[in-house]
């Protein structure tokens, strides 16, 4: 075997190679299950105690000299490869554009962001649903309107699969699976049946925040929402709640922010009010805690939700909702400095 190790070592140092086939064919020969050095090991087993240290020196020796050899090799092929001067000769004389973000992706982004700095995970869920996590569920009784088929896109007639209608589906997956403490926001693409106009679309963008836990209080809610306003619109803003409805929470508000174009004196952006709807917000109602495994005498919880292209609007002067689908890039240009 010592001569065979010999002869190898031999024929070693004499090796060339032109190429990085022809590197990877000699590793493929001493190195792979079936190569040369690797039958030696097999052979090793054979050799006889005494000549097995002599033998397994001049083995490690001939591996050693192998690999110094293929190392040797790649690293002259690399050496005479031509330099990369960096200049793609094969690029139009044109200078390329910048890319850009979606502004939908911008502002749902900064959302996302500053609801994170207050300890709120994403979670996200499946767009076609049952009706169970998107209106049963959230006490939506049989026969509201929004079970209708004007306001619903159904997957089958008859069937029970549809279209989600707003993100809070999530919400309820994540309760019926997860016991408090909660705190998450569900970012995501909705439908509803709705002619598209430059006010409306059939489908739209939503970030809703659930929060869950012992103690939570209305409180804790509105001081949420003015971190949050403050933290989109600027330090100066200011909010308002008005009394609302919705089948999910009890008590519901609206919540509307001072204009950030007139600062609150009048405008025609907010209809000379000073003040502009951007989110719905309230108290989860028991029923729905109930409904998702969690002791409403134990735990209450806060939620609100607010319309992506909504905000986006309000930040951007973005009249017309159609030009966030269009993949115009004239409208989407505009945006390369806020990315």
């Amino acid at each position: 075997m010592i001569d065979k190790i010999n002869a190898l070592l031999a024929e070693i140092e004499n090796l060339t190679a032109t190429n990085s086939e022809e590197t990877e064919l000699l590793r493929i020969r001493f190195f792979s299950k079936k190569g040369e050095i690797t039958a030696l090991m097999n052979d090793f087993r054979n050799v006889p105690a005494e000549d097995k240290r002599a033998v397994g020196v001049k083995i490690n020796e001939l591996k050693e000299s192998a690999q110094q050899k293929l190392n040797a090799l790649k690293m002259s092929l690399d050496n005479d490869a031509p330099a990369d001067d960096g200049i793609d000769l094969t690029r139009t004389s044109y200078p390329f554009r910048v890319g850009t973000r979606h502004p939908l992706s911008i502002v749902r982004k900064k959302i996302c962001d500053i609801f994170a700095r207050l300890g709120f995970c994403i979670a996200e869920g499946q767009e076609i649903e049952d009706d169970w996590h998107v209106f049963s569920s959230l006490n939506f009784a049989e026969d509201h309107p929004a079970r209708d088929m004007q306001d619903t896109f159904f997957v089958q007639h008859g069937a029970d699969m549809l279209l989600r209608t707003h993100t809070s589906s999530v919400q309820t997956r994540v309760m019926e699976e997860t016991q408090p403490p909660v705190r998450i926001i569900c970012p995501g693409r909705v439908y509803r049946n709705e002619a598209v106009s430059y006010r409306a679309h059939c489908f739209f963008h939503q970030v809703e925040a659930l929060y869950v836990d012992k103690d939570v209080s209305f409180a804790d809610l509105k001081q949420t929402l003015l971190y949050f306003a403050r933290e989109m619109f600027g330090r100066d803003t200011d909010i308002r709640l008005r009394p609302s409805f919705f089948p999910f929470t009890e008590p519901s508000a609206e919540m509307d922010i001072s204009c950030n174009l007139c600062g609150g004196k009048g405008c025609p952006f907010c209809k000379h009010t000073g003040w502009v709807e951007i989110l719905g917000c309230g108290m989860v109602d028991p029923n729905v805690l109930e409904n998702c495994g969690i002791d409403s005498n134990i735990y209450s919880g806060f939620a609100l939700g607010m319309g992506v292209e909504r905000i986006t609007n309000l930040t951007y002067q973005v009249k017309d909702l159609r030009l966030f689908s269009e993949n115009d890039v004239r409208f989407l240009r505009q945006f390369e400095s806020a990315s």
